[in-house]
């Protein structure tokens, strides 16, 4: 029988998929210092950001066929590692693209409104009448420009999005050269506006976008420093649900504390899971803690495409 190690978790709907198949699925948690001594007696590995698998316990993995990844990124996995010692690497990339999207969304409106202010504001006993005053300059998202930085399936969902209501879309993309967004009506199935949307520079699209959203993988170093924060418009609005690092959080600081930047959504940082308190507490952020794949849809999509992409790689070999 194959033997699974949900290290983090799954979803009964995944794992339901998986019993069907009959494999036994183990959800009891082993902490990161006892994986090594653990991860040999199972076939599959399954785990989300909180597990890292190091070389250290891919050696150990004599048994080990499948590392699963209930995600997008693959940073807390030794992909090449893994690869090098025949061990199949899979990660979910259309589950969780629609979750992630509308996240994005919600700290954009949020900002827009300034809703994170209000609520912090009103609920400690803040003026009404005065609050009312302050906050009557918000803005409205249709006709202005997003920067989608990264042009994935999460980076096309929020443009479909985006152009449903009524913000022009600029997309950057080393990988992407262009994209049909189709936009459906969710009760006329049939009916479909279809927009090609073609990436551009870097410098072209953080240059001329009134908000900028990141949906790329983890660098390895910021891609949005000083020196691109100082090329954006004046009150630029940033958005960050992919990996914390990809924004320079000191520059991001200053950069508020000027005036430069007028706001930022933030679902991730960069010391998770002990966020700075400077932006955690700073007055023009909205912030999340990594919840942009965490909703019940995309939990239950994220679990049963992980057991189909499983169940097809084992086959009748049980």
């Amino acid at each position: 029988m194959i033997k699974i190690l949900a290290n983090d978790g799954i979803h009964p709907d995944g794992k339901l998929l998986l019993e069907e198949a009959n494999y036994q699925v183990v959800q009891d948690k082993v902490a990161q210092d006892d994986l090594v001594g653990k991860i040999g007696d199972y076939d599959v590995l399954i785990v989300r950001s909180a597990t890292k698998v190091t070389r250290q316990v891919i050696d150990a993995a004599k048994k080990l066929k499948v590392i699963a990844r209930g995600g997008v990124g693959l940073d807390n996995i030794d992909v090449e590692y893994a690869k090098s010692k025949g061990i199949e690497v899979y990660n979910t990339p259309k589950a969780s693209s629609r979750a992630v999207a509308e996240l994005t969304f919600g700290h954009l409106l949020g900002l827009a409104r300034m809703l994170q202010r209000s609520n912090r504001e009103l609920s400690t006993g803040g003026d009404f009448k005065k609050l009312k005053k302050a906050y009557t300059t918000g803005f409205q998202l249709r006709g202005k420009t997003l920067g989608i930085v990264g042009f994935g399936r999460i980076g096309q969902e929020v443009a479909r999005m985006a152009l449903g209501i009524g913000m022009d879309v600029r997309a950057h993309d080393p990988f992407v050269q262009e994209a049909q967004i189709g936009i459906q009506v969710h009760s006329y199935p049939d009916l479909t506006l279809n927009v090609l949307v073609r990436t551009e520079s870097f410098d072209k699209v953080i240059q001329e976008s009134d908000y900028i959203t990141l949906h790329l993988p983890g660098q390895g170093k910021p891609i949005i420093t000083a020196q691109e924060l100082e090329k954006m418009k004046d009150g630029v609005i940033l958005l960050n649900t992919a990996r914390g690092g990809v924004i320079d959080e000191e520059a991001l600081l200053a950069g508020l504390e000027s005036g430069k930047v007028g706001g930022a959504g933030l679902d991730v940082f960069e010391n998770e899971p002990t966020p700075r308190p400077a932006l955690l507490t700073h007055p023009q952020v909205s912030c999340s803690p990594h919840i942009g794949a965490s909703t019940m849809e995309a939990q239950s999509y994220i679990g049963m495409e992980l057991a189909d992409k499983i169940i097809a790689f084992f086959g009748d070999d049980k």
